[in-house]
C-alpha cells in the first residue's frame, strides 16, 4: 500500500516538481525566469510564492525579479495561446457552455488587450489558462497578447512583492484569502481600475494642449455644428 502510494502519478509528479525547483532555484533570477516559463507553459509551479521568496532574500532587486518572472510567464504562455490557435475551440467548449463562450468572444472583440491583461493580473485561483487559450481561438495578435501577459503578470508580482516588503507576509496571506473568498468583487474592482488607467493614458495621447482632441470630443463638435462644411 505504501509503495503504491509512493509510485502513484501524483506523487511522482510532485517529486518531479520539487526536483526542478531544487535544480533551477540556485540560478537566481535566471532560475526564476525558467520556473515561471514552466509554470505558464506546462508544469504548475508556486510562482507567486517563489517570486516573494526571492524578493524577501534580496530586496534590492525586487523589480528585476518581478520583471524576469513576468517575462518567463509571457514566453511560457505562448504554448496555450498556440494551442488555442491550433483548435482550442473544442477545449473551451468542454470547460464552458456556449453562452459563456459567446460572452468571452464579445469581450475579446471589444477590448482584447484588457481581456488578457486583467486575468493575468489576478492571483490563483483565476483560470488564466482559459483566457490564454481563448486568445488563440479568437486570433489575437501574438505581440499584443505577449505584451498583455507581460504587463499583467509584472503588475501582479510587483503588487505582491511590495505588500510583502512593506507590510510582511501575513498581510499578503490575508489579501490572497480575501481574493479567493470574494474573487468576483475583486476582479470587478481591478477591472474598473485598469479601465480608468487606460482611459487616462488615452486621454493624455489626445491632449488638448497639443491641439488634438479626444475622438469623442470631435464627434460632439461635429454634432453641435451641423451646418459647417
Amino acid at each position: 500500500m505504501i509503495l503504491s502510494t509512493l509510485l502513484s502519478p501524483a506523487s511522482l509528479f510532485h517529486k518531479f516538481n520539487l526536483a526542478l525547483l531544487a535544480f533551477l532555484k540556485p540560478f537566481g533570477v535566471w532560475g526564476l525566469g525558467g520556473l515561471a516559463l514552466l509554470d505558464s507553459s506546462s508544469i504548475p509551479m508556486p510562482i507567486d510564492a517563489l517570486v516573494i521568496d526571492y524578493v524577501v532574500q534580496d530586496h534590492a532587486r525586487f523589480v528585476l525579479y518581478c520583471l524576469m518572472a513576468a517575462l518567463g510567464s509571457a514566453v511560457g504562455s505562448m504554448v496555450p495561446y498556440y494551442l488555442g490557435r491550433a483548435g482550442g475551440e473544442l477545449i473551451l467548449l468542454k470547460r464552458i457552455n456556449r453562452t459563456r463562450y459567446e460572452k468571452l468572444r464579445d469581450r475579446f472583440e471589444k477590448q482584447e488587450f484588457l481581456a488578457i491583461m486583467v486575468p493575468a493580473m489576478m492571483p490563483p485561483p483565476m483560470p488564466v489558462k482559459l483566457f490564454e487559450i481563448a486568445a488563440g481561438v479568437f486570433e489575437m495578435k501574438p505581440l499584443t497578447y505577449f505584451l498583455a501577459i507581460l504587463i499583467g503578470k509584472f503588475l501582479r508580482f510587483l503588487v505582491e512583492t511590495l505588500i510583502t516588503v512593506i507590510y510582511g507576509r501575513t498581510l499578503l496571506a490575508t489579501v490572497m484569502q480575501t481574493f479567493r473568498q470574494h474573487s468576483g468583487i475583486m476582479i470587478a474592482v481591478v477591472g474598473v481600475v485598469v479601465i480608468l488607467l487606460a482611459l487616462f493614458v488615452v486621454r493624455r495621447l489626445f491632449d488638448r494642449r497639443r491641439g488634438t482632441k479626444f475622438p469623442m470630443e470631435e464627434a460632439e463638435d461635429s454634432l453641435s455644428a451641423p451646418g459647417e462644411e
